[in-house]
């Protein structure tokens, strides 16, 4: 890999981040259309990295919300936000035994070609369709629907969708941000609840990940450390853009868009 397919790769995912179109599962798609191959560990490790650069943008651009959460919960202040943190925590528990119980069965499906990629995209569209149908943003609107806060419930159950998201193709985003519309979630709440859940996986796996790099391990002998950090700034910058725009789409209910998208290109990967 040089530093060109490492920039097309962190662009895309900047951008397939935060959109609900699967940033693992279009990773593998421009793998496959540039003709990198990597092995599954590899793969799943340079991206990631680039999870981690799209975490931190997560980071910056709610920053305002971001501060008070970390000062109500290591204060222990036991209001809505410390709580709220705790409910951040409990989603966690499933992609955490994901993680550490299935890794190597999860790394098969890494750069192994589109048709799982495919399937996934799939079944993210239908994910999407159903979710605003069953939500309809003008039916809202005409019976004053507005949602409920998220629930100790509701954030268990999104976290079970965040595991199964782990799939490529499989819409991390997409998967809890419909999960929660589906729930009666708000849809400001569920999109921001969505960006913050990531963080503490993504950012633990980094941790284990730079240990194998300390250890001579990981993906820096693979791919190299400047395509590393070219896909690394890229996908960072590319991410506080993506963001910010993404949050703004879920409040105007236009997810069935991508859910579109979604059945195309997963239709395309299949054929392929």
């Amino acid at each position: 890999m040089d530093c060109i397919d490492a920039l097309v790769l962190g662009i895309v995912q900047g951008l397939a981040e935060y959109l609900p179109i699967s940033s693992s599962g279009h990773l593998e798609i421009c793998r496959e259309i540039l003709g990198l191959r990597l092995a599954g560990a590899d793969a799943l490790e340079f991206d990631i990295v680039l999870h981690v650069a799209t975490v931190l943008s997560t980071i910056v651009v709610l920053w305002s919300e971001f501060v008070p959460l970390c000062k109500s919960f290591f204060t222990i202040a036991r209001d809505d936000k410390f709580f709220y943190v705790c409910k951040i925590l409990l989603s966690c528990i499933p992609v955490a035994v994901v993680g550490l119980l299935f890794k190597d069965f999860v790394e098969q499906f890494f750069g192994g070609g589109l048709l799982v990629v495919g399937i996934c995209l799939l079944v993210t569209a239908c994910l999407l369709s159903f979710a605003f149908f069953f939500r309809n943003p003008d039916r809202e609107k005409r019976e004053g629907i507005r949602g409920h806060e998220i629930s100790w419930t509701d954030a268990f159950i999104i976290g079970c969708a965040q595991a199964v998201a782990v799939l490529p193709g499989l819409s991390r985003s997409g998967t809890t941000i419909a999960t929660g519309l589906l729930l009666g979630d708000k849809r400001d709440k569920i999109a921001q609840f969505s960006f913050f859940m990531v963080i503490i996986p993504i950012l633990g796996e980094a941790l284990l990940s730079a240990k194998d790099l300390i250890a001579g391990e990981g993906v820096g002998e693979a791919i190299g450390m400047w395509p590393l950090l070219v896909g690394f700034i890229a996908s960072f910058v590319v991410g506080c853009a993506a963001c910010k725009w993404m949050i703004s789409i879920v409040k105007k209910g236009k997810l069935v868009w991508f859910a579109v998208y979604c059945l195309i290109v997963g239709v395309l990967c299949i054929v392929w």
